[in-house]
């Protein structure tokens, strides 16, 4: 039977003449790409769990160009569909030279499925919208596609995967009724999302990067040790684990690597050249859910990345799997991932901007609390640091703030940088020698089921604005109760009392302070950074009922 395309083509990467387009089949069969401007490429689907999957690189593209192009499988075009009513997709380069030209980024984060799969009524879908209005548009599209964590949840599914799961299950226990947990199961949450058609139109036509948050394997993933020791202990979790891992390496991290990355890719290179990977892929997502520890110093599986486009240099962290969970050494990267990033962080680039699922600049109240709370789960009192975790899993306390380590390390490399001088670890060389500061640092986040802009303040004047840019959700909702409590987190009066709760327990005044500069918003959304010479412009588009976008916030800023 001749193979069919069931998910894809998804672009991935585009890094000068060349770009990667992901896709998975229903049966083995030969991929190959050609571009209508020149251009080709093909590869081999790869097995694992029975399912069909390649990853191909496209050489020989023209640069500053959109050309559409076909997708065969066995010498058959099925992409674009016959009759398709979207325009063709294309593949579009940037100029040879590309330092002058404009960057673009999409973003946000929270995406559940389709509107007649979902498990509850939801708002329009924000991705849904832009694809819309891109179609209408095509010159407007931007340059890269940054998702930032719950791309699928396996925890929370839809009354379709739902009943898959009892026809599945038949009766017998495999897990949680309502979640997935097998690699087969995960399968079908990527094909209900990704096969939104006007999201497949978007994917195949707009280079996209993607980090996973929590949602991807379970709420709360990796929140504290002791919330490790207890999910262990469920005799369903070793597969659950090992099939989020597998299956998210497969459906989006290899997608996140450049074309000469996948070379050197070991594994890459492992699972493309056996018959069967399936062993592979469930030993791998065992062996890499080992955040690093006191007794374990070994240098874990790094999920962050890093990409050029013009001169932006995009970082995007890990904020779940590898985080440091030992007790007094809590941190949100291990060391060997902190040193990398600190790498990343310095070299020949304008605009600095980091991806990272969970917010790195909060609404104050709840930063002082979660400061507050890890402060009191650190006691030395069993009795009080029992209290402390209680509280910090009850009520999520797990972002930035609560690995206040990282939190402080993190402002103090901003600071260090949108300072330049010559004793700072700036990026490029200015005049007399000195080091010049980035035009901006922009932190896109989501996570948190609301949009905000919020502006770091450093406490003296710093030639770099440094931004944080959350987007969430592009397709869920936030309970209504909870909207007054994020609104009031907001303010003063409550940040003041909350501040005085985190220093009477000793936690220090963090060195920054932050003010909002737009939102809170609480529909469906998408966030756009334009970064053009030394200008940023940030953008939070909401959903319309009718399923429109419309401005919620814009937000320039400049050295």
């Amino acid at each position: 039977m001749s193979a069919r395309l069931l998910i894809g083509p998804v672009l991935r990467r585009v890094v000068d003449v060349r770009a990667t387009l992901w896709l998975e089949t229903s049966a083995p069969a030969r991929v190959r790409v050609e571009v209508e401007g020149g251009g080709a490429g093909s590869a081999d689907t790869f097995s694992a769990y029975g399912h069909h999957y390649a990853l191909v690189v496209v050489a020989g593209l023209t640069p500053d160009s959109a050309h559409p192009y076909r997708v065969f499988l066995d010498d058959r075009v099925v992409w674009p569909e016959e009759e398709s009513p979207y325009p063709a997709p294309v593949l579009r380069t940037r100029q040879a030279d590309d330092h002058d030209q404009p960057v673009s980024l999409l973003f946000g984060s929270c995406r559940e499925a389709t509107p007649q799969s979902s498990r509850k009524k939801l708002p329009p879908d924000a991705l849904d919208a832009y694809a819309r209005r891109l179609m209408a548009d095509p010159q407007a599209r931007p340059d890269q596609i940054v998702l930032l964590g719950d791309q699928v949840y396996a925890d929370e599914t839809s009354a379709q995967v739902r009943r898959y799961l009892r026809r599945r299950r038949g009766g017998e226990h495999h897990g949680p009724e309502d979640q997935v947990v097998s690699f087969e199961e995960y399968t079908k949450l990527y094909l209900e999302s990704w096969r939104d058609p006007e999201v497949r139109w978007l994917l195949s036509t707009v280079p996209s990067v993607m980090i996973f948050d929590d949602h991807e394997i379970i709420d709360d993933w990796n929140t504290s040790a002791s919330w490790r020791a207890d999910i262990s202990r469920q005799p369903w979790w070793r597969e659950r684990i090992s099939a989020g891992l597998a299956s998210y390496w497969i459906y989006q991290h290899i997608g996140n690597l450049s074309p000469d990355e996948l070379a050197a890719d070991p594994l890459f290179q492992k699972v493309t050249s056996v018959d069967d990977a399936t062993d592979l892929m469930h030993d791998f997502g065992l062996t890499v859910d080992e955040p690093e520890s006191a007794e374990n110093l070994d240098q874990p599986y790094q999920w962050s990345f890093a990409l050029d486009i013009g001169r932006t240099r995009l970082v995007v962290l890990d904020n779940r799997c590898n985080r440091v969970l030992t007790p007094g050494a809590r941190a949100m990267l291990p060391a060997s991932e902190w040193s990398w990033f600190l790498d990343r962080a310095h070299g020949d680039y304008d605009h600095l901007v980091v991806g990272s699922s969970l917010p790195w600049l909060m609404p104050p109240a709840i930063h002082h609390l979660e400061a507050w709370n890890e402060r009191i789960a650190e006691s030395p009192d069993t009795r009080t640091a029992a209290f402390g975790e209680q509280v910090r899993r009850a009520f999520d306390l797990e972002h930035w703030a609560a690995f206040g380590k990282s939190f402080d390390a993190l402002g103090e490399l901003f600071r260090r940088l949108g300072e330049g001088g010559p004793d700072a670890p700036g990026h490029r060389v200015g005049a007399g020698g000195a080091y010049a500061a980035p035009a901006s640092i922009s932190v896109l986040s989501g996570d948190v089921h609301h949009s905000y802009v919020a502006r770091a303040d450093f406490g003296h004047a710093m030639a770099t604005p440094v931004y944080q840019l959350t987007c969430s959700p592009i397709h869920n909702a936030v309970p209504a109760p909870m909207r007054p409590l994020m609104r009031v987190a907001w303010s003063r009066a409550v940040a003041r009392m909350v501040r005085g709760l985190s220093k009477a327990a000793g936690v220090r005044k963090p060195a920054i302070r932050w003010k909002r500069r737009a939102g809170p918003y609480f529909g469906n959304a998408v966030g756009t950074l334009t970064l053009d010479g030394v200008k940023a412009t940030a953008r939070i588009e909401g959903t319309s009922t009718d399923g429109d976008l419309f401005d919620v916030a814009a937000v320039s800023y400049h050295p």
